[in-house]
């Protein structure tokens, strides 16, 4: 075909266009300035640039363009707008082709519903409707009802028909073998599994509604179940020794116990076969492991749960110990008790239930091994130290910077060679005891301790980190957990983080990031009891004019001078007691009367416990669990005016939040405030180091749970949009469901 722009022109006898030419020629076109540029481009020796080439032809082109050849082109430049308009009119029929325009009318022709599309996998309108068409071929079938959860959703899912787990009689065109109405429950396989999304167990019919979440075994009725936790890897990290018996270790590197999570393996883009335990983040269980050793070691089968890569694997001096020499027991007991340790040599027992390990007594003279371990573990979201991608947090270096490991054993010894500013970069997942850390930072200068992307390092201080700083001076921590080793010296560190108040000390910023300042300082090994140090304060900013901003992170309790200002985002403040007391400037130690802590504004924030701030800027789709004890109103006047107060209520705004009763705030706008027949949050736990830490259960109110500004739950997970997500997937549900049946929504974790 040949070129719109001399298209019509071609298309003219030959004399026409010729005597064009020679009206060209016989005339000057170019201008001045254009003429002399040609001049000086035919002057130039060969080869010309690429630029100097392209204004050459184009003004050899031009001088050579008689007038009707360039009336012609005018023309040429509409018709090829009309050819082009006549294209897409044949490209706006296909979703894959259209324009933007027309998605919504393409989906309104097939009865296309808008969702909110959070997950990547549905947040293209044009791939939702061309997957719709797609779909809709399969409709009504268990299989794309469970594609439909766990795209929409972006969790894990499990589609069940209930009528196939009736016990009842079956019919004798459509029999199921495998259904029986008594199990047997001599294997552990369905006792595993029971009253789980995979249970496979015959059940009596259940006449209650299924969509209350109440009912499920009915003929009607599908159950759609939903693993909202994520696993999150810690990789090579060294085990952490229990005292009183050398041979007992935990996988946690805070030396609590915790459940193992199963690492999900992905179903692929289309759900071809229906989800099996391995494709969820569930609890990885003493009985799921050991059949999966034993697989590995008798059957030869390719490992599910435990290698490199999957959801456990433990290195001694960094090689893979063998499954052959791994077993699978019950090491619960107290320390120093533990059940089941094992005797023979080379031999390594694993808890996955408590995050337990224990390896033979060492023989006289035996070298004992390093252990590390890779696990995973669960929790809702990307907040506080993980290994999790960071990139839109982590800074990139402009400075000098130090690895550790690499360039420095010690986070301290990297801190003393940058000399007051730099980075400082811990490149593994490994425990640092670092003691103390004195942090000097120059005038204008930025000292970071920053985690690599994909790292999750444990900081453990017997002395804490006290940062002081020059004019102007900027501190930032990104990626860390920290928590507290007690050391020799019997004093406590008056905090985890401390900014002392000095003369000389000007330190402007404080920033804390992707981080986790251990509430309570440590936790306990059972976690059965509140943190051991819980009432303490992590982060102590005793220094004015200091600005604090914490981001996407778990902070213990906050000491803020009331002339210093704290910005919190998308984080948790917890002072392990909704009586303890999360933010506040100092209490005093003989009358425990409380000083406003500096302005303070949360934004998408979770705090348990009391707050008493000069100044609430801004409180936005938060929640402050939080009430006075007895002792907190004696007193005339009380110790505590209210659970969440703020002494200057002319300035600032709360809103879209949740609030203690009788809160002293600045004017509120769309609050729930706590009082007697009002709906409260009800959490799966407020414990650091649980799955469900600081999570709303799909009970709660819709007054709380849809109360944000966007529609979310109030509180540090509001921008998960999990309620969103659970009425995106209803909406899906519906068109999708199979004519006369029924359905509900089940959380699993």
């Amino acid at each position: 075909m040949s070129s719109p722009v001399t298209s019509l022109f071609n298309l003219l006898p030959a004399v026409y266009r010729l005597r064009d030419s020679q009206i060209a020629q016989s005339r000057t076109l170019l201008s001045a300035a254009e003429a002399a540029e040609l001049a000086i481009l035919l002057g130039k020796a060969a080869p010309l640039s690429t630029f100097d080439q392209e204004r050459l032809d184009l003004l050899q082109v031009k001088a050579a363009r008689g007038p009707l050849e360039s009336m012609l082109m005018v023309v040429d430049e509409q018709l090829a707008i009309l050819a082009d308009n006549l294209d897409q009119l044949y490209d706006d029929q296909f979703i894959e082709t259209c324009a933007p325009w027309v998605i919504p009318y393409i989906g309104d022709l097939i009865g296309y519903q808008s969702i909110h599309g959070i997950p990547a996998a549905v947040a293209s309108p044009r791939a939702e409707v061309a997957h719709t068409i797609s779909f809709r071929r399969r409709k009504g079938t268990v299989l794309v009802m469970e594609q439909l959860a766990r795209d929409v959703t972006g969790w894990g899912a499990h589609a069940v028909e209930f009528f196939l787990r009736l016990a009842d009689t079956q019919y004798m065109n459509h029999i199921r073998p495998h259904n029986h109405y008594s199990p047997g429950l001599h294997g552990w396989v369905p006792r595993e599994y029971m009253n789980t999304g995979f249970d496979a167990t015959a059940h009596t019919v259940d006449v209650r509604r299924v969509g209350s979440g109440r009912g499920r075994y009915n003929i009607q009725n599908i159950g759609i179940f939903l693993w909202s936790l994520n696993s999150y890897s810690v990789t090579h990290a060294p085990v952490v020794a229990v005292a009183g018996n050398p041979q007992c270790f935990r996988i946690s590197t805070l030396g609590r116990d915790i459940s193992l999570f199963n690492l999900p393996v992905s179903q692929g883009a289309d759900i071809t076969d229906a989800s099996t335990p391995v494709n969820v983040p569930g609890p990885l269980s003493r009985h799921v492991l050991c059949r999966d050793i034993r697989h590995i070691t008798s059957k030869k089968e390719p490992p599910v749960y435990y290698g490199e890569g999957l959801s456990l694997a433990i290195y001694e001096d960094g090689v893979i110990v063998d499954p052959k020499n791994i077993e699978v027991c019950n090491l619960s007991g107290a320390d120093g008790a533990w059940v089941n340790l094992p005797t023979t040599a080379g031999v390594i027992a694993v808890d996955p239930e408590l995050g337990r390990i224990a390896v033979p007594p060492l023989a006289a003279g035996g070298h004992q091994p390093k252990i590390t371990a890779t696990s995973e573990y669960g929790f809702n979201a990307d907040i506080g130290g993980g290994e999790y991608s960071r990139a839109a947090s982590t800074p990139s270096p402009t400075l000098a910077v130090a690895h550790v490991p690499g360039d420095f054993s010690t986070v301290g010894a990297a801190l003393t060679a940058l000399a007051g500013d730099g980075v400082v970069e811990i490149t593994d997942s490994a425990v640092y005891d670092e003691g103390a850390l004195a942090i000097s930072i120059n005038d204008h200068g930025h000292i970071t301790l920053l985690a690599a992307d994909g790292t999750r390092p444990t900081l453990l201080l017997n002395g804490g980190i006290t940062v002081t700083g020059g004019a102007d001076a900027l501190f930032e921590i990104n990626g860390f957990v920290i928590g507290y080793q007690a050391g020799a010296a019997g004093a406590l560190p008056p905090a985890l983080l401390h900014i002392p108040a000095a003369a000389a000390n000007q330190l402007a910023t404080v920033t804390v990031t992707d981080t986790t300042l251990v509430p309570g300082w440590a936790l306990l090994p059972d976690g059965s009891a509140d943190p051991a140090f819980a009432g303490l304060p992590t982060l102590w900013v005793e220094q004015p004019d200091v600005s604090l901003i914490v981001n996407n992170s778990i902070v213990g309790g906050l000491l803020i001078n009331g002339e210093s200002t704290a910005t919190l985002t998308n984080s948790i403040v917890d002072a392990a007691d909704p009586e303890g007391v999360a933010y506040a400037a100092s209490i005093d130690p003989v009358s425990h009367r409380p000083a406003a802590g500096g302005a303070l504004t949360l934004d998408g924030c979770t705090v348990i416990g009391k707050v008493h701030a000069s100044l609430l800027s801004l409180v936005s789709n938060s929640i402050v669990w939080a009430w006075l004890s007895a002792a907190d109103q004696a007193g005339t006047p009380p110790l505590w005016n209210a659970a969440l107060w703020a002494s200057r209520r002319q300035q600032g705004c709360v809103r879209f939040s949740y609030l203690p009763e009788a809160s002293v705030v600045p004017r509120q706008f769309e609050c729930v405030e706590r009082a007697r027949g009002i709906p409260q949050p009800v959490f799966y736990s407020l414990r650091y180091g649980d799955p469900g830490y600081a999570k709303l259960r799909a009970a709660t109110d819709d007054s709380i749970r849809r109360g944000s500004d966007q529609g979310s739950e109030m509180g540090v997970f509001c921008f998960l949009f999990a309620p969103q997500r659970e009425s995106d997937l209803r909406t899906r549900m519906q068109e999708y469901l199979p004519v006369g049946m029924e359905f509900g929504v089940f959380y699993q974790n």
